[in-house]
């Protein structure tokens, strides 16, 4: 594990949440509660030197955090509002800190992956202040140089750190990001329930998060629209094959069907993307990608998301759905004195009316040929 030296975490624990429908850093949040999780994040990205700062409901907040590796700072005048708790942790950092991440503690939806982009464009560019910007707004947490430490703890408050920040944004820089959790806290109900669902969805990207890793990575239109195709085929297979008993994840078939070719045009473009993806923190759909033009895939199989994906891809040409033999039929002519590749070819042709004949086996008889046509009609009226 690679310790960031140097770099720190100030979360603000310490407000009323009389907003929200709880003690927002004490709200259950999957296996934990949400402070927990915005904790673990930082740890995940190897940030070692991490500070709650505490303040109202001190008493419910220690027993938890006085387990887990930080360093728990009162903030006795918490009353005064979010910017009190800024300076009581700027006060406590350590001598040797280059600078800090600056965390709500109600944000426990920020991936490891973007702290760790922030941290590599602070050892970069040695900007005052790195924002994360996800499709064009920015978010939390900023990486602040401790430089201006004694400038936020002299600061007398004005419309909060923000308006201290906006003194040096000419050595400002920002970090294009594809995490919507930047955005997202948990100050209301709603928010809180929206937490939820995402929190347990977070094994794939959202759609705004797929938009955004395409838009940063470049992806070709024609690709974008290749991927949205394969992605409305596959969610369709697996509904239909979910309500004939299966349990099929749909939201990380839709990532997975719009993702796999964002490395389209680059050598055995399926690993790269998978490799891309893992990167950023999604395995699972990684391990889909990976698998796109390749998959082993025999009778007898249980059918996954893995081998729906594969199959939507082979019902696809660009934007059009065909069968899987059109799809295949210039590939097999290109490559008509090239017996190695058009075994290959025959290969994945072969896949594919496997998965199609274990498809109909639970569904009947052109299943899958009907649902393609639904797929179309669907696009159409769209249109």
């Amino acid at each position: 594990m690679r310790i960031e030296h140097g770099l720190a975490a100030l979360i603000l624990a310490g407000g009323y949440s009389s907003r929200a429908p709880g003690f927002k850093p004490l709200l259950p949040l999957g296996n934990s509660v949400v402070i927990e999780n915005t904790i673990n994040n930082f740890r995940r990205a190897n940030i070692v030197d991490i500070i709650v700062v505490a303040g109202h409901r001190l008493d419910e907040l220690l027993p938890i955090l006085n387990r887990l590796p930080v360093r728990p700072v009162f903030n006795e005048n918490y009353s005064e509002g979010m910017f009190s708790s800024v300076v009581a942790g700027v006060q406590s950092l350590w001598q040797d800190t280059e600078a800090f991440f600056l965390l709500p503690a109600d944000m426990p939806l920020v991936r490891s992956h973007t702290i760790k982009l922030l941290g590599r464009a602070y050892k970069r560019t040695g900007a005052d202040v790195i924002y994360p910007v996800f499709r064009g707004r920015r978010g939390h947490p900023p990486l602040i140089t401790a430089r201006l430490a004694p400038v936020i703890s002299t600061w007398d408050g004005t419309e909060g750190l923000r308006q201290l920040l906006k003194k040096y944004e000419s050595k400002a820089y920002e970090v294009e990001v594809s995490d919507e959790g930047v955005m997202l806290d948990v100050d209301t109900q709603a928010d809180y329930r929206e937490a939820c669902e995402r929190w347990n969805c977070r094994h794939f990207p959202s759609q705004s998060e797929c938009e955004a890793i395409m838009v940063k990575l470049k992806v070709p239109e024609s690709v974008v629209r290749h991927g949205k195709v394969v992605a409305e085929v596959a969610c369709r297979l697996a509904a239909r094959l979910n309500q004939a008993g299966l349990n099929m994840d749909a939201g990380l078939i839709a990532s997975a069907g719009v993702l796999h070719d964002i490395a389209k045009g680059t050598p055995d473009h399926a690993r790269n993307g998978a490799r891309i993806l893992c990167g950023m923190g999604y395995p699972r759909v990684a391990a889909i990608v990976a698998v796109h033009t390749d998959i082993v895939f025999e009778k007898g199989v249980l059918l996954n998301e893995a081998s729906i994906v594969y199959l939507a891809d082979k019902l696809v040409k660009n934007d059009r759905i065909v069968s899987v033999e059109e799809r295949f039929q210039y590939a097999l002519e290109r490559a008509s004195a090239d017996d190695a590749a058009r075994a290959a070819i025959g290969k994945r042709l072969s896949n594919g009316h496997s998965i199609i004949n274990e498809v109909e086996r639970r569904l009947g008889t052109d299943a899958v040929r009907n649902i393609a046509a639904e797929s179309m009609i669907f696009r159409g009226a769209e249109r």
